[in-house]
């Protein structure tokens, strides 16, 4: 599976002639071209949303121009990145209008303007290594973030059998929590972090742990769908912890400051900058999962923190060893 490099730029930021000379000359010609009748129309003229032909007749452009309309107004009614408007009398004369985002995109356009590598956007929290210490909420100047509960796997439960580090996590028990790996993980390998308009989808379905019978556990799912028997082995133990979660977009400079401040590198600004908008003030207060962060898109750092945790538990196991075996050596020589 390939992941998105945000360090590596997008292609068309590099600082190379082409971006810098050729390609900006190009959109200027293009912009200009758009302007003459006819000529304007040309498909190589114009940019689709990232290379996919969408539908122009989406809810709210009728409602905005009404449904009537949407053919007649809009010269490119077969796909978003509408610059050229014509009238209903006289449909045939044509006038360029300001191109619309996010149907044309900045990278696509200014790239000399966007380097995602260096760009703040939405705050993403990767909640398996996140301990709750607070430090993001102390360093954040504009309070934007607010505690809340989560339940996730911890990092030293998302090993699997075979793992140099398995084994120094938490165990099942009855009346804990416990994640079962989602069978089809196609939908969280195909999430597109930067351009996300909606919460990452979640890698676990969570259950409590009502009854242990040998190598067989019963589970009641928290999603409602009843009571299910699965196998130990299958399972990984969860937690659910009072994290600082909830974000106040609204309020938030992206400074970066809780990034900073993370010890355990949880918290990191990522390059998504859409989808933080809406109508309300409500709509700007981001939940837990809104800024989760699916740990396989930033595997290298949870892997670190997974050995750093892994040493620490197994030194303390052998110290508590040493010396339960100290004293069983004390009891028996006495």
């Amino acid at each position: 599976m390939e992941h998105y490099d945000f360090r590596s730029g997008h292609p068309h930021a590099q600082p190379n002639f082409r971006n810098l000379v050729i390609r900006p000359m190009w959109i200027t010609m293009k912009t200009a071209l758009r302007t003459i009748p006819l000529i304007g129309r040309l498909p190589m003229l114009h940019n689709d949303y990232h290379n996919k032909r969408v539908s122009m007749t989406d809810g709210f452009t009728e409602q905005r121009i009404g449904s009537d309309h949407v053919s007649t107004k809009w010269t490119d009614s077969g796909a978003y990145a509408a610059d050229r408007e014509a009238s209903e009398v006289m449909p045939f004369v044509e006038r360029p209008v300001t191109v619309m985002y996010p149907y044309e995109r900045l990278e696509d356009l200014e790239p000399w303007l966007f380097v995602p590598g260096e760009y703040n956007g939405r705050i993403g929290i990767i909640w398996e290594t996140c301990t709750a210490c607070k430090a993001c909420v102390r360093a954040c100047p504009n309070d934007c973030l607010h505690m809340t509960s989560e339940t996730r796997v911890n990092v030293l439960d998302t090993t699997t059998e075979g793992d140099e580090w398995h084994g120094y996590g938490g165990e099942i028990e009855v009346g804990g929590l416990a994640a079962l790996p989602k069978e089809d993980p196609t939908e969280a390998e195909t999430f597109d972090l930067v351009h996300a308009h909606s919460a990452p989808p979640q890698e676990y379905d969570f259950g409590e742990i009502i009854d242990l019978s040998g190598s067989t556990a019963t589970v009641k799912w928290n999603d409602g769908s009843g009571v299910g028997d699965v196998l130990v082995t299958d399972l990984k133990p969860a937690e659910q912890d009072i994290v600082s979660g909830r974000i106040d977009i609204g309020r938030c400079m992206f400074c970066g400051l809780c990034a900073e401040a993370c010890p355990f590198e949880s918290f990191f600004m990522t390059n998504e900058y859409d989808g933080m908008s809406g109508y309300t003030r409500q709509d700007l207060w981001f939940d837990a999962d809104r800024t989760r962060v699916l740990p396989s898109v930033h595997k290298e750092r949870v892997d670190m923190e997974l050995e750093k945790r892994a040493r620490k538990e197994k030194t303390k196991r052998e110290k508590k060893a040493a010396k339960a075996k100290q004293a069983a050596e004390a009891s028996q020589g006495a």
